[in-house]
């Protein structure tokens, strides 16, 4: 696993995210253009939609039953838990909480693939169609995070619009305000091209996407270098906010993927899934995005500080989960098969 942590570490992605930090530090003039930033998003959003639709035609769905409700359940409870955390214990404000709390509702496609290479060194077998529940997890996990945090603003609006008084037409402020926020969330950019792109890589399938393919997959890294290097630059901009979080975001990156981790072991486990299955949907629950969330934030709550979420993710939880996160799942998997085998 060191090997793997020092390739992660060592990747053009990785190095880029650290790259934009640094040139802000040094107080470089280097920015991205805002058009190619949205381009960007745009680009990445609807890759992923796009991609894991093409996962998806490939399953049976009889197969895929279980698991995908599990996967749904987990990408319900991961943005709630993180959410309540960061604001009863964490004391965030409503926008930083609901940014942090969706990178933690989603997964990150890197810890993904470690998890994969884990049980393929181990002999291990792992369900063919994880990819496809790892964009499943993607969406509510994002957007329960964002529907929070919108809600809770929209809240606040509310109350301070209205004023001492005026508690009836408070109420009414906060009905308006809900359907505003169901709206946003339904209509919403990030949403629209992650469902949008799944539902199109879903009807046209691998053979139907293979002539965009050189697209949406061959250029997919190359454009997500170039975003973490603009995230590097934003989080690189605000790092003077992170001394009065730092020591609870190190315990928060450290102890909540466990709590999110080992249940979603047993999920999958209920769910039927195999050892191996088990142990890569309880990384993908104990993991932390910086693809998918990063632009869904940014377009949703733009105030939301990314150097709490980028910080939190790539600096304490993925290290983490590849040092000792997947082997305490593989451990807890392994766990579960063996009671289950001695009920029996």
């Amino acid at each position: 696993m060191i090997e793997v942590l020092r390739a992660n570490f060592c990747s053009p992605l990785t190095l880029a995210f650290a790259f934009g930090i640094f040139a802000r530090v040094i107080r470089s003039e280097l920015a991205l253009p805002r058009d190619l930033y949205a381009s960007l998003s745009f680009y990445l959003l609807f890759a992923i939609g796009l991609r894991g639709g093409v996962e998806l035609s490939h399953s049976n769905p009889l197969d895929l039953a279980f698991p995908a409700i599990a996967t749904l359940l987990t990408g319900c409870i991961t943005p709630l838990t993180s959410w309540l955390v960061l604001r009863r214990i964490g004391r965030f404000s409503i926008s930083d909480a609901a940014g942090i709390a969706a990178h933690y509702g989603s997964v990150s496609a890197v810890t993904f693939v470690a998890a994969q290479q884990f049980a393929a060194s181990r002999g291990l077998v792992v369900e063919g169609y994880m990819p496809a529940l790892l964009a499943m997890l993607e969406i509510p996990g994002i957007q329960i995070a964002i529907g929070l945090g919108l809600w809770q603003l929209r809240r606040e609006q509310c109350r301070r619009e209205s004023g001492p008084g005026l508690e009836g037409d408070s109420g009414r402020r906060s009905g308006q305000s809900a359907r505003a926020v169901l709206h946003e969330l339904l209509t919403g950019r990030s949403l629209l091209l992650l469902v949008g792109g799944l539902l199109i890589g879903l009807v046209a399938g691998a053979e139907g996407c293979k002539p965009v393919q050189p697209l949406f997959d061959g250029l997919f890294r190359g454009a997500l270098t170039l975003f973490l290097l603009e995230m590097g630059l934003t989080a690189g901009a605000k790092l003077s906010d992170l001394p009065r979080a730092g020591v609870f975001l190190v315990a928060f990156g450290i102890l909540v993927p466990i709590a999110h981790g080992c249940p979603g072991v047993w999920l999958g486990s209920l769910a039927g899934l195999s050892t191996g299955g088990c142990m890569v949907l309880g990384t993908m629950a104990s993991s932390a995005s910086c693809i998918a969330a990063p632009p869904a934030v940014r377009m949703s709550l733009p105030e939301a500080n990314p150097a709490f979420s980028l910080t939190a993710a790539l600096a304490i939880t993925f290290p983490f989960n590849l040092l000792f996160g997947i082997p305490l799942y593989h451990h807890v998997a392994a766990m579960l098969a063996s009671q289950a085998v001695a009920y029996d």
